[in-house]
């Protein structure tokens, strides 16, 4: 059984998740960081704490903290239920059981909601969507991009994931995306075209083994530099 998901689940994830899922090192925290569709995660809150600060962008960020608790609440027991219907389909490394995985949701949830009302007055949690962000260019050295383009390759097309990829490029000197499998545990059929045509664009493209597994063999992220970059 695959997982289905009707719209983008409402979900995030902590910092040391971030840390594996996007091969993070200790230089790299102290460079600008920027999350897109990071949802309830409380990577930024977690940041904020270690003295780093990150940006997160999340059309979700519209709605009061209160209303986004409702909706992570109304989603993740469906979610956990298919996880539970699909053993054979999960990789239980870091979570050890669907049990676990939704304790870290919820404990992801709790530090974000925490932080969010305070945070978005700072401006760490921005309004936003993509393909187009009201971000300016070259502000940042590095865009992460966890569980949205690629995962729902049967949501968004070539052109959404395409022009997505290349705004992402316009405000950062280096994207890192992950996972790269789809919602039915396939490689995003956009994968190859989207390589080929960075590649052809004088981008550098690489795809890298990490050392986070959730869906079976979802363990690679891809990482685009421009040329130049030193990130």
């Amino acid at each position: 059984m695959v997982m289905v998901l009707e719209n983008v689940a409402p979900l995030g994830r902590s910092l040391e998740e971030y840390w594996l899922m996007f091969g993070l090192t200790e230089k790299d925290l102290d460079k600008k960081i920027i999350g897109i569709g990071d949802g309830p995660a409380s990577f930024n809150a977690e940041m904020k704490e270690l003295g780093n600060n990150v940006t997160s962008v999340d059309p979700l960020y519209e709605f009061k903290g209160e209303e986004i608790e409702k909706k992570f609440y109304a989603s993740v027991d469906n979610i956990i239920d298919q996880v539970k219907s699909s053993p054979g389909d999960w990789a239980w490394t870091y979570h050890s059981s669907p049990e676990d995985l939704k304790l870290h949701r919820k404990q992801a949830v709790v530090k974000f909601l925490r932080d969010f009302e305070k945070g978005k007055a700072q401006g760490r949690y921005v309004v936003g969507e993509l393909p187009s962000l009201d971000i300016k260019e070259g502000s940042f050295d590095i865009a992460l991009c966890s569980h949205f383009l690629f995962l729902y390759s049967d949501h968004y097309d070539y052109d959404f994931h395409k022009k997505s990829i290349y705004e992402l490029l316009r405000i950062a000197g280096e994207v890192r995306i992950f996972p790269l499998l789809d919602l039915l545990l396939n490689r995003s059929p956009y994968i190859h075209p989207i390589m080929e045509e960075l590649r052809g664009e004088g981008y550098r493209v690489r795809i890298e083994k990490v050392e986070y597994e959730m869906q079976r063999g979802g363990n690679e992220m891809m990482t685009i530099r421009k040329n130049g970059s030193g990130t």
